[in-house]
């Protein structure tokens, strides 16, 4: 912002001395209050924000040298210049100790007017560059803390939240910002008197905020200082009382602007309006990583979502529960896969992982699905679909490996058969009590087609889960261990076999790999 008027505090307990020092004051442009004694001067200190203090080294109730070291001393006025006056302290020791106890300057009378005026100058354009570097310097920091922040964003909502805050911060002004997400939902975040909150945004914003400044459609960032009415013209809920300098900017062409608004109180300077301009691009280049995230997993999921069976069948006297959930922090497309099949006289249950996080990893958990579909209809059993399967990987994927579990169900009488190919073996609960499967056998994509085989039953009201291993993989904890967790958290089991799976699945929270989970249950 531009210097304003300053505001001197001259001290001196004598009042021709002081009218007259008050008067060059005020001729020279300053706000003059005055103090005839040290505890006056701290009062005035208190009630009026002073950019200057002009000192009588000799006051009735205190040293004018060690007022100004107790000054210099104080964090509230440390910043403040004195310019120290003294009548009989005129020998050059007086003004060395003077300088060292705290002055900025040291005047010793008879004071000429011009000199006592250019000294104010100076000690005053000191003083303020002094001010500019330490406020630049905060405001860096906080500026590099912003970005920080910024950067680490993982939704829309704290993208907007954070940049509010640090705006806040940076200027010391209430802050808005704006972001169009791929859902095209406005997000929009306001800080003011020290909290920030999101607020509704009007519609068409979007459409109306171009028409503030020239942007351009191949991108970049520009900024203005718009009348308070212009700005309310967009977002008539706006706090702004005067001024608001106004930032927007796109990282690339044709894609929707972000936008940052500060109230100006004043006019801002070059340094503020550039700090301003980095802060738009910093938001603009995140909010672009973000919404390209945002975009990719939208395909991902979209793409895994398809690869997988919309339906399952319905057989009598059995309920069937799937889920799919996709890693947290990742854009690519997983290999978990499941299937349920009705061959007639049983299900084929299939359970399965291929290999990595790619397109490649999609790719080739679909052509296993296909191909599982395929041997099923052909009529061979689970043991030797594996074997085929692993033909298949050996033949076209030697570069992939996958684990699969195979169950074969008799609907009619509940004998299981659990053909297993490196899996996660089931988890079999019935009358309160939970069991895994034996497990085993060699991952497809070996030169080996050892199949382990289970034979079990599910009785009337028992219920088999199969995961695949993102469910419990945790760094820094054992497989063992949160083998165990599901296993003491799936009894008692849940009336509902849709509530039953929620709740398997919410009790390990966000995961960092994909989740696929088969519940089936036997009915009384």
């Amino acid at each position: 912002m531009t210097d304003a008027e300053p505001c001197t505090l001259v001290v001196d307990d004598n009042d021709t001395k002081r009218y007259i020092i008050a008067s060059w004051l005020q001729r020279a442009g300053h706000t003059v209050v005055n103090a005839a004694t040290a505890a006056e001067a701290r009062q005035r200190l208190a009630e009026h924000d002073v950019n200057l203090i002009v000192l009588d080294v000799k006051l009735p109730d205190a040293s004018g040298i060690e007022m100004s070291a107790q000054l210099k001393a104080d964090p509230e006025t440390a910043s403040v210049p004195v310019i120290q006056i003294s009548a009989w302290a005129v020998e050059s020791t007086d003004r060395t100790h003077g300088l060292r106890r705290g002055a900025d300057a040291y005047l010793t009378d008879p004071i000429d007017p011009d000199e006592f005026l250019a000294t104010v100058e100076s000690v005053l354009r000191y003083s303020r560059a002094r001010i500019r570097a330490e406020r630049m310097a905060e405001r860096m920091a906080a500026f590099t803390r912003t970005s920080l922040a910024i950067n680490a964003a993982e939704t829309f909502e704290e993208l907007t939240m954070v940049t509010a805050r640090g705006a806040l911060e940076i200027f010391g002004e209430p802050a808005s910002v704006l972001v169009l997400p791929p859902d095209g939902r406005p997000r929009r975040a306001v800080s003011l008197d020290g909290r920030t909150e999101q607020r509704a945004t009007p519609a068409g914003v979007f459409d109306r905020l171009p028409g503030l400044l020239e942007l351009g459609e191949e991108g970049g960032t520009d900024v203005v200082l718009l009348p308070a009415r212009r700005w309310k013209s967009v977002l008539p809920d706006a706090v702004a009382q005067g001024d608001v300098a106004v930032v927007m900017s796109r990282s690339k062409r044709g894609g929707p602007p972000v936008c940052i608004g500060i109230e100006a109180r004043g006019e801002p300077d070059d340094v503020d309006l550039n700090i301003l301009r980095q802060l738009g691009q910093a938001l603009a280049l995140a909010m672009g990583a973000l919404r390209s995230f945002t975009e990719q997993r939208l395909i991902s999921l979209t793409l895994q979502r398809s690869l997988l069976p919309s339906v399952h069948p319905s057989i009598p006297g059995w309920a069937f529960s799937v889920r799919y959930e996709p890693a947290s922090e990742q854009a690519e497309v997983g290999g978990d896969f499941y299937e349920v099949l009705d061959r007639g006289d049983h299900v084929l249950v299939a359970i399965g992982d291929v290999q990595g996080h790619s397109l490649h990893a999609a790719t080739v958990m679909a052509e296993i699905r296909h191909a599982l579909r395929a041997f099923a209809d052909e009529g061979h059993d689970a043991v030797t679909i594996l074997r085929l399967l692993n033909g298949v990987m050996l033949r076209y994927h030697d570069d992939q490996t996958a684990t699969m579990c195979l169950m074969t169900v008799d609907p009619r009488t509940g004998a299981v058969q659990v053909a297993n190919s490196g899996h996660l073996a089931p988890l079999f609960i019935n009358e309160g009590r939970a069991r895994y499967g034996a497990g085993g056998g060699v991952l497809l994509g070996f030169p080996a087609d050892r199949v382990a085989i289970e034979e079990a039953e599910i009785p009337p009201g028992g219920t088999v889960v199969l995961i695949t291993d993102g469910l419990i993989e945790d760094r820094g904890i054992p497989l063992s261990d949160n083998l165990e967790r599901l296993r003491t958290i799936a009894v008692p089991v849940d009336d509902d076999l849709e509530t039953f799976s929620d709740r398997l699945i919410s009790e390990f929270g966000h995961r960092e790999d994909d989740v696929a989970l088969i519940a089936l249950r036997r009915s009384l």
